[in-house]
C-alpha cells in the first residue's frame, strides 16, 4: 500500500512536470509566432511607408521621364497610363495589376484620404477607352503618362485633372 503512494506521487509528479513542459512549449510558441507577426507586419509598413513609396515613385520616375505617350505601350520606349502603373508596380512593389485602365479601376479598395502610390482614376472621354490612371505621389501630385508631354508629375487640383477625377483605389 505504501508503495502504490509512492507509485503515484511519481507518477503525479511525473504527469505535472510533463504538463509544465507543455504549457512551456505552448507559450514559447505562441510567443515566437506573434513576434514573427509583428515583425512581418513591421516589414510591410516598412515596405509600403508613405516615404518608401515616394521614394519608389520618385525612382520610376528618374527612368521614365522621358517616355513618351504610346497607346498600348509598356515600354520605356513608349507607354500608355495603364501599361506605366502596371509596370511601376510590378517592378517596385511586386504587385501584379491588370493591364488595362478599366480593369484597373475594379481591384483593390475605394478610398477618400488618398496616401503615397494610390491609383488615381479620372473620366476622360466616354466608355472604357475614355478612363486614365496614374499613381497619386504627394501634396496632391500623381505620376502618369500624358498624351501630349510623356511620364510627368501632375497636379490633382489642375482644372482638367480636376474636373475628371472619378474615384481612387488603394491596391497595396
Amino acid at each position: 500500500m505504501q508503495e502504490d503512494k509512492i507509485l503515484l506521487k511519481s507518477w503525479l509528479n511525473s504527469c505535472h512536470n510533463s504538463y509544465k513542459l507543455i504549457v512551456g512549449i505552448f507559450v514559447m510558441l505562441s510567443v515566437l509566432l506573434i513576434s514573427g507577426c509583428a515583425n512581418q507586419e513591421a516589414a510591410y509598413q516598412d515596405q509600403y511607408s508613405d516615404s518608401t513609396v515616394i521614394n519608389k515613385l520618385e525612382s520610376q520616375y528618374l527612368v521614365w521621364k522621358n517616355t513618351p505617350y504610346r497607346y498600348g505601350g509598356m515600354t520605356v520606349k513608349g507607354s500608355d497610363c495603364s501599361g506605366l502603373v502596371m509596370n511601376t508596380f510590378k517592378t517596385h512593389f511586386a504587385t501584379q495589376l491588370p493591364r488595362t485602365t478599366a480593369q484597373q479601376a475594379k481591384i483593390g479598395d475605394k478610398v477618400d484620404e488618398l496616401v503615397a502610390g494610390d491609383l488615381v482614376f479620372f473620366k476622360t472621354g466616354r466608355g472604357e477607352n475614355g478612363l486614365h490612371v496614374g499613381i497619386y505621389y504627394k501634396d496632391g501630385m500623381f505620376l502618369h503618362v500624358s498624351t501630349s508631354r510623356g511620364v510627368e508629375f501632375a497636379s490633382l487640383e489642375g482644372g482638367y485633372w480636376k474636373n475628371n477625377y472619378w474615384m481612387s483605389r488603394r491596391v497595396i
